[in-house]
């Protein structure tokens, strides 16, 4: 898509601009540097972005991009699991 270079609120206008509802991210710092007001894409952050630590968690992860509304911002614990 070329977005490699697109940061924060570029990014999410970007994806909001391409029709996407949920954007899924390990970047933690969206929530701070961004007013999701009025916003119509959700945001799901992941607590880790290590696939052998996530896949566990991906039923909880599909589950908060179901239930996401526009302007949400939930986090997904991933942390590992015994």
């Amino acid at each position: 898509m070329g977005w490699e270079l697109l940061k924060n609120g570029d990014l999410l206008a970007a994806a909001e601009a391409k029709d996407f509802e949920v954007l899924v991210t390990g970047d933690h710092s969206l929530e701070h540097q961004q007013n999701f007001t009025g916003r119509r894409i959700a945001l799901v952050v992941l607590t880790r972005n290590n696939w052998p630590l996530v896949k566990p968690h991906v039923a909880k992860i599909v589950e908060a991009v179901a239930t996401s509304s526009a302007g949400s911002y939930r986090t997904v614990d991933c942390a590992p699991t015994q």
